[in-house]
This record gives structure tokens, C-alpha cells and sequence, in this order.
């Protein structure tokens, strides 16, 4: 299969699809890897790396998807790049289509096949694409938030580990999924004050047990955010519904019972976000302020360390590339129900009922997938 990796062009998006480890793998499976010229430059991988593993480059995006059957890619694709799209074409990348009717728009007209890392899952109903980049957000959340507390930036002038004789910064984390778990581990080598909020009471005990108590929990309602959050000094939003919209944990209304210049760091920001104020924003404008209260917002998070995101997310998705690579899509889709659960768009329908139904669209699964 002629597989094709296209630079990134979302705003400071640095990772790339593929690594040249990746690419060797896959060349050794008989395949044919196409990269477009200059794509992992950002990631630390340049084109004579990827020469050496076999690959060819090619000098641009239009020429990488004109020639490939599989695409590669790490964000969604852009209109420019949904506009590259055909009924012959196998996405693969990550995709977040609930709150994005625009790109759902792009991708129904171009009649792909369109599978998104965040929804495909494991035995245990995990999502192992996604848990590597939910690990990096999860662990940069608290080194931007602590950066946002800085006065210089807006925030409340506070040091998140304090000093002898002067309290530490309370850190409210909601959710004790992946990226929470992440985040309470740096907040608390960091010597902050640690809450975290979840509705899963296995997940609170798992994190106490974890943490060994240096980690206060708290079963999430309204009433507990709200109590907590006026408290926080910064507060990070890391729920996750697969495939759908985040809810709205933090309501406007709250943002006035808080500290001004406390900091709202929103992981959940691809899937809308947790935080009733929260928009996307970017690596080159990354914050704003709204009711005296920071908020960080930055879409593609991972991509500020962009190599070590890269050689993790190689690492999940390669084995599903190479199943997609081996078998062609629609075999390699009903031969495994995990990657078959990745499915979102397919040759001009929403697939993925979650995500439909946020998006209100129906919710059609093709005639040929006969595994789910």
C-alpha cells in the first residue's frame, strides 16, 4: 500500500505522523511510505533520516495525497486538506469531529474512510491512541498553568510549591482519567495542594491508593466543583467523554466566585472543552482572560514538544497502521472491533454515534462492517 505522511499545518503544530522507525517498519511489510518534504523537521527528524529508512519525499501536500491510498497524519485535517481528500483515501489520524461540523462537513463531501485515534479502544474498553498524548497533556497542563500563575502573564503572582512559611498553590484537577492522573503526579512533585474530582469512585480510590493520600479526591457534583474552584488557584479540566463533547463542568457564573488571576488550563479543549468560557487558542497566543480568570486553551497541546509526542504516538498507532496497511481498511476494520470503534466518517456518513448525535447527524454504519 503507498502510504502518505503530510507536514502539519495547523497553527505551531510541530509533531508528524510517522517516524522514521515507523516508516522502516512499515517499508519492511512491503509497503511504500511517502513523506512530504520537510514534515518531521519540526519533530527533529529530517528528510535524510527518512531517505535512509526508505521512504521517498515528495515536494508537496497535494503531490503526498494525489499519490497515497493511506494517510498519516497526527491533528485533523484543515479545509485545504479535507479539499485533498477522495473516496479512495483511508484517514487515519486524530480527528475530534463533535464539535467540529465544518471538518465533518469536508470529510462527508470527500467520501473517505476516516478513522480517529481517540475513539479506537482496547480489551478493557480503554483508548491506548489517545492515553499517549492524554499523558502529555496531562503532564504539560501543570507546567503552563504553573507559567500563567506567573504576575508577568496575568496571573496571581503564586509559586506552585510556596516556600517555607508560605502556603502552596491549590491545584483543582477535574477528572482521574489519564491526563488527571498525569497532572496530579507533576502538580504534587511540585509540591502544590492537590484535589482531584471525578464521578468514578474506583477512580478516586485508585488515585488515593496511587498517590498513597498525598492527593485529596473528591466525588464530583456541581456543588463540589463550585466549592472547590473558589478556592483554586488553577484548575485544570481533564474530563473526557469518547468521541463526544465535553460537558460544561464550569459555568460563567462561577468564574466570579474565584480569585482573580487564578488560571483555567482546558485539556479537554479538541471535544469543546470542560469550561463554559473556554475557545480554542493557540501555541502562538495561547491565553486570555475572561472575569479576571486566565484561561489556557491551546488546542494541540502536545505539539509544543513535539519529538518526544511524536516517537510516543508512533508507538501506539504503528501496529494499527501496519494492520491498515496490510489488509486495506475495510478488512482491517472487521478483523479487529477495537480499531473498528476508531471508525467515525465513511464514504460521506457520520459513523460514530456519540458524535453524531452532538452533531445532529444520523448516525449510518456501512453495509461492509459487519463487526459491530
Amino acid at each position: 500500500m503507498r502510504i502518505g505522511v503530510p507536514t502539519e499545518i495547523k497553527n505551531h503544530e510541530y509533531r508528524v505522523g510517522l517516524t522514521p522507525n515507523g516508516a522502516r517498519e512499515l517499508i519492511a511489510h512491503g509497503h511504500e511510505v511517502y513523506m512530504q518534504d520537510g514534515a518531521g523537521n519540526g519533530a527533529g527528524f529530517s528528510n535524510e533520516e527518512y531517505v535512509e529508512a526508505g521512504a521517498q519525499i515528495l515536494a508537496d501536500a497535494q503531490s503526498v495525497f494525489d499519490t497515497a491510498e493511506l494517510i498519516v497524519k497526527v491533528k485533523e485535517p484543515q479545509p485545504s486538506e479535507t479539499a485533498m481528500l477522495k473516496p479512495h483515501h483511508t484517514l487515519f489520524t486524530y480527528l475530534h469531529i463533535a464539535p467540529d461540523p465544518k471538518q465533518v462537513e469536508g470529510l462527508r463531501k470527500s467520501g473517505c474512510i476516516a478513522i480517529a485515534y481517540e475513539t479506537v479502544t482496547d480489551a478493557n474498553g480503554r483508548l491506548p491512541l489517545l492515553r499517549p498524548m492524554s499523558e502529555v497533556a496531562g503532564r504539560m497542563s501543570v507546567h503552563v498553568g504553573a507559567n500563567a500563575l506567573h504576575k508577568a502573564a496575568g496571573g496571581r503572582g503564586v509559586l506552585m510549591g510556596g516556600v517555607p512559611g508560605v502556603t502552596p498553590a491549590k491545584v483543582v484537577i477535574l477528572g482521574a482519567g489519564v491526563s488527571g492522573s498525569h497532572a496530579a503526579e507533576m502538580a504534587l512533585g511540585l509540591r502544590a495542594d492537590v484535589t482531584v474530582l471525578d464521578r468514578s469512585l474506583p477512580k478516586l480510590a485508585e488515585t488515593d491508593q496511587f498517590f498513597r493520600g498525598q492527593v485529596k479526591t473528591r466525588f464530583s457534583t456541581q456543588g463540589a466543583i463550585a466549592e472547590e474552584i473558589a478556592e483554586a488557584d488553577l484548575v485544570i479540566g481533564a474530563v473526557l467523554v469518547p468521541g463526544a463533547a465535553a460537558p460544561k463542568l464550569v459555568t460563567r457564573d462561577m468564574l466570579g466566585t474565584m480569585k482573580e488571576g487564578a488560571v483555567l488550563v482546558d485539556i479537554a479543549i479538541d471535544q469543546g472543552g470542560c469550561f463554559e468560557t473556554s475557545h480554542a487558542t493557540t501555541h502562538q497566543d495561547p491565553t486570555y482572560v475572561v472575569d479576571g480568570i486566565v484561561h489556557y486553551c491551546v488546542a494541540n497541546m502536545p505539539g509544543a514538544v513535539a519529538r518526544t509526542s511524536t516517537l510516543a504516538l508512533t508507538n501506539a498507532t504503528l501496529p494499527f497502521t501496519i494492520a491498515l496497511a496490510n489488509k486495506g481498511a475495510k478488512k482491517a476494520l472487521n478483523d479487529d472491533i477495537h480499531l473498528a470503534r476508531g471508525l467515525n466518517v465513511a464514504e460521506g456518513e457520520v459513523t460514530f454515534r456519540d458524535a453524531a448525535d452532538d452533531l445532529g447527524v444520523p448516525c449510518v454504519k456501512p453495509d461492509w462492517l459487519t463487526v459491530l
